[in-house]
């Protein structure tokens, strides 16, 4: 109105001349000059009035469409606006308004805009409000919104009107830019805080960017580091192919994934697992290169330890029985698949054990591992040899051209194992039994093949040690029979099966019997009679000896008593025990000790009889078992002496008894020879040690004779008798004695 009433002003001046002359042309010329004067004034003035209110309409005018413009402005505008009163009261807004709070525009007018503000915003929200109304000039501020339940971010800008009655406040939306900055944000501490190292590279390979995590890594400072080519941490142990492949995966894919060796500030070495994603601009060009690593240097480690404790026998580092299993299975499917053949060799030290036990472990451990370097020399470098466990090794021969090459490795494995062991200032002479099977002739299953190539080891020790064999058909049928009486001896003790046999043991000088041995024997119901040396290794390997040795001892318990009453007083009957039974913890000594006080009969009518590898067992099991026997009075025996690695600190410290000599020096006795002179050897030294000396395998009266001259104490074998049966026996006992009992 302002602008309007002083143009008007301004104008007064033309609209009189304007006035003036519409007048003059169309007054009067007759009128009286002062007449004509009034008049002339009356008629400018109201023209002038006339004028001027057709101005005001005209500006009336202007102004109603003008004001249309503003509001149409107002109402389309693309931002939000909002008319506030001064208590924060909504007194007008536009369709943008009613679209950002999703509320009909009437339904806004009126209501508190403090009531849409999120709670926690509504005193930052009154604090604007108040500036806006006190100060000067717009005001801004960013607040939450909730409008029907659903938050939304707002920036406001305000300015209140002249009379600080109203404001106009302008609100955005800016929840989109809200949420890429918490994205952000967020990106950021987890690019500082990632343990991972992160590199950013530009399309040159400099280095832009790196973490806190990058500098921990590597050494080098973020300072020192951007601007840098990537080729900063470069290691010297992957080839220029590596890259090439990198590269070549990176540019055609956009992404690499691997494990590289990167070199530290420091000049160390680590592995890291890397991974490299490529950024592109909208151009689809690329813009950057994000790298992120880890170090994983440690965990190869533990993992190529923990393999290695899995896979790895610890003490020759080759294969243990797991991986060989898996090495074996694999060679198999490659055979099959390229039709090939496999050869599976099983070798098994001779006498090892006896080794280990005399010299202790630390030199048995020795001997493996030199072993290992004697084997090893002769094998091909496309065969794997292991050590399942114990003595025991293994070798698998693939990609087999020509059979002749099995015969060629057996062969210089058996001559490198020839030559002597010089192990803690002890020369040792140790062999290797070697069993062979063939894939797919002999077996087409792994189990097959392990089962005969270990049939054929044995077969191996069986003709003499020292040589290989190779499976046949018949290890098969024999390992089938020894199955079938594994099966039979479990129901031998129960079907009475199972008797005992005796042999006496003569004493040479008188020709009297006050001593025998205890023989088990096994009378199969369809195969006769079994071989002691074919069923008590089965009843060793299966668990039954302890079963079937108590049941021994109680026979030959019951035994001796009666002879004792009715033949002798002093009467012995002696029992062998093998190294099994003494290992058995189910063999229990107590039961012997008391089924001997329940028959009123010392310790000393039984004689236990042991083999010389036993005494070298350092075992305290061992040790415990023999001296318990000692401390019940019974005698200790030792079987088939000189035939292994004899001791003389053992015969004393266990307090031996009894030495057998051994059938094999007896078998060719006779005078001035070799044998003679061992028999005479071993007489004498048992008499100075305080043992008595049985010799086995007395056949002739030649051989009786040559052992009384030579001081021998007893004698035992077929000159006397065989094995006979309890009722058999007593008829070797002398007449007289027999009657003279009889008639007492």
């Amino acid at each position: 109105m302002k602008k309007r009433h002083d143009g008007s002003s301004n104008n007064s001046g033309e609209l009189r001349q304007r006035a003036e002359r519409q007048l003059a042309e169309t007054a009067p010329k007759s009128a009286s000059e002062s007449q004509h004067r009034l008049m002339h004034e009356l008629q400018v003035h109201q023209i002038e009035l006339q004028m001027q209110n057709e101005a005001l309409q005209e500006a009336r005018t202007s102004a109603e469409q003008a004001l249309l413009r503003y509001a149409e402005l107002f109402d389309f505008a693309p931002v939000a606006y909002f008319t506030l009163a001064k208590d924060g009261s909504v007194q007008q807004t536009n369709f943008n308004g009613e679209r950002m709070l999703g509320i009909e525009r009437y339904k806004i007018t009126g209501r508190h805009f403090a009531n849409i503000v999120a709670s926690e915003y509504r005193p930052v929200f009154r604090d604007f409000l108040e500036k806006v109304f006190a100060n000067p000039g717009s005001q801004h501020c960013e607040i939450v919104l909730e409008p029907g339940g659903h938050p939304r971010w707002v920036t406001v800008e305000a300015i209140a009107d002249s009379h600080r009655q109203t404001c106009l406040a302008a609100m955005v939306d800016i929840s989109e830019r809200k949420s890429n900055e918490r994205e952000l944000q967020l990106a950021a501490t987890v690019y500082l805080a990632i343990e991972e190292a992160i590199l950013v590279a530009d399309t040159h390979h400099k280095i832009i960017a790196v973490n806190p995590a990058f500098t921990k890594l590597t050494g080098y400072s973020s300072a020192e580091a951007i601007g840098q080519n990537t080729s900063l941490l470069k290691s010297s142990r992957h080839d220029e192919a590596f890259f090439t492949e990198m590269w070549k995966q990176l540019n055609s894919t956009g992404q690499w994934l691997g494990e590289i060796w990167n070199q530290r500030k420091n000049g160390s070495e680590y592995l890291a697992r890397l991974s490299i994603s490529t950024v592109y601009g909208d151009n689809g060009r690329v813009i950057r290169r994000v790298a992120m690593a880890s170090d994983i240097t440690e965990q190869r480690r533990a993992e190529a330890l923990i393999h290695q404790q899995a896979n790895i026998d610890p003490l020759t580092g080759l294969p243990n029985r797991r991986m060989f299993l898996d090495h074996l299975q694999r060679a198999i499917n490659k055979s099959h698949r390229e039709h090939q053949k496999l050869a599976l060799m099983f070798m098994d030290l001779d006498h090892f054990k006896d080794i280990n036990d005399t010299l202790g472990h630390d030199v048995g451990d020795r001997l493996l591992k030199e072993t290992t370097q004697r084997l090893t020399s002769c094998i091909r470098d496309t065969d794997t040899l292991a050590r399942p466990g114990g003595d025991e090794f293994t070798l698998i021969m693939s990609e087999l051209h020509e059979i002749n090459s099995i015969d060629r490795v057996a062969q210089a494995m058996l001559r490198t194992m020839t030559a002597p062991f010089q192990l803690n200032n002890e020369r040792c002479y140790v062999s290797v039994s070697i069993g062979i099977a063939l894939y797919p002739d002999d077996a087409d299953t792994m189990e097959d093949l392990l089962k005969k190539a270990d049939q054929a080891m044995y077969a191996a020790k069986d003709l003499g040690r020292s040589r290989f064999c190779y499976f046949t058909p018949a290890m098969q049928e024999a390992a089938e029979i020894r199955l079938r009486l594994t099966n039979d001896l479990r129901h031998a003790l129960t079907d009475n099966q199972i008797w005992v046999a005796y042999q006496p043991i003569v004493d040479l000088a008188t020709g009297e019997i006050k001593k025998a041995e205890a023989l088990v024997r096994w009378q199969h119901p369809t195969r006769g009679l079994v071989s002691p040396a074919e069923f008590i290794p089965i009843a060793e390997d299966s668990g039954l000896i302890a079963e079937i040795g108590s049941w021994v001892f109680h026979q030959v318990a019951n035994q001796v008593a009666k002879w004792r009453v009715n033949h002798h007083s002093m009467f012995q009957i002696s029992i062998n025990k093998s190294p099994a039974q003494f290992h058995n913890n189910s063999d229990k000594m107590a039961d012997w000790f008391e089924h001997l006080n329940r028959l009123g009969l010392p310790g000393g009518c039984i004689a236990v009889e042991i083999t010389e590898g036993l005494l070298l067992d350092n075992s305290s099991v061992v040790s415990d078992k023999l001296l318990a026997f000692k401390d019940a009075g019974m005698q200790t025996s030792l079987d088939d002496f000189g035939t292994g690695y004899s001791s003389l600190s053992y015969l004393k410290k266990y307090h031996i008894d009894f030495l057998k000599i051994d059938q094999a020096f007896v078998s060719n006795l006779v005078a001035n020879s070799t044998d003679m002179a061992l028999c005479e050897a071993i007489i004498a030294m048992a008499h100075v040690l305080g043992m008595k000396v049985i010799a086995e395998g007395v056949e002739t009266v030649e051989q009786r004779d040559l052992l009384i001259k030579a001081g021998c104490d007893y004698g035992q074998g077929y000159l006397f008798s065989k094995p006979v049966t309890a009722e058999e026996f007593e008829k070797l006992f002398p007449v007289e004695k027999t009657e003279s009992v009889a008639s007492s």
